[in-house]
């Protein structure tokens, strides 16, 4: 049961790569914080929500066992824990950042001619459940090492054959003279939300939160464009703009011809995409961001 049933806890990492961005999502949702000398515990000061910051791993724990309301977690560690008994985190929606995939990666020297060269070989990993599924389900049958950091170094101390571990960029895997060559999952952050349902006393701000959350994650990247254009050219302006839904039309007066385009893009906006709209006339052509969407 929460700790505070008449405020709502949301967990978030206390250190690592989707630290700073989470706590930038609560921000960016209106929610004031204020840091306290306890680093367990951070406060909400314009609404009853408490941040408990803790790590990663322990987020879905925490939320499944609902001690915590929310969480902000990377699917990929939410997936290697849902693998264990008790009640389980609820994915409420991805949110954008923090993406990575999990890859298994084999040194550069060494052959490989598809997924059956595994078979037999040592891996190493930090996430055995997620790759003892992956390998399950396409009956290779080879030895996991469980390592818990510095996966990356087990081929070079002849710890293991090939690693599966995290990848964002890829720099380190080539640091360490590693090629990635399957890919077991695509993750990203989530928010989580608790499967009991809240108090009634906060089950309203849960909402609120989760609808402003919502609003931050649809408006990153987005943006609104206002134009005019040809009347004759209105279907082909909306095949150029990016993740546009039916754009907002409003006839020019004196103008019979032209008419007022404006519409919210959700995919980015590039120069190549300005100089397509103008190609088929149009004119006055702005790109705004949106600092918020609901």
């Amino acid at each position: 049961m929460s700790a505070h049933p008449e405020r709502l806890t949301l967990a978030l990492q206390k250190s690592g790569r989707l630290a700073e961005r989470s706590l930038e999502l609560v921000r960016e949702a209106g929610l004031s914080v204020v840091k306290s000398a306890n680093e367990l515990f951070f406060r909400v000061e314009n609404y009853p929500v408490d941040l408990l910051r803790v790590r990663d791993d322990d987020i879905p724990t925490l939320v499944g066992d609902n001690v915590a309301d929310l969480g902000v977690i990377g699917l990929n560690v939410l997936a290697e824990q849902s693998h264990g008994s008790g009640q389980r985190a609820e994915i409420v929606m991805p949110l954008g950042f923090g993406r990575c995939d999990l890859k298994i990666a084999i040194p550069e020297s060494m052959e490989y001619g598809g997924i059956a060269a595994l078979t037999g070989r040592r891996i190493a990993t930090s996430y055995p459940n997620l790759l003892r599924k992956f390998l399950e389900e396409r009956d290779i049958a080879a030895e996991i090492v469980e390592m818990r950091g510095a996966v990356e170094v087990a081929p070079r101390l002849k710890l293991a054959h090939a690693i599966c571990d995290v990848v964002s960029t890829g720099a380190t895997l080539e640091a360490n003279g590693l090629r990635a060559v399957e890919t077991v999952l695509k993750s990203e952050a989530v928010l989580v939300r608790s499967p009991v349902a809240p108090a009634d006393i906060v089950k309203h701000l849960l909402d609120i939160v989760v609808e402003r959350f919502r609003g931050v994650t649809a408006s990153r990247g987005a943006k609104y464009v206002m134009m005019n254009a040809p009347r004759a050219m209105l279907g082909r302006i909306s095949e150029i703009l990016p993740g546009a839904d039916a754009p907002t039309v409003v006839p020019l007066v004196g103008h019979d011809e032209m008419v007022a385009v404006h519409a919210v893009c959700q995919e980015s906006v590039f120069w190549e995409t300005l100089e397509q709209l103008k190609a088929v006339g149009a004119s006055a052509i702005l790109v705004l961001p949106i600092e918020k969407m609901l």
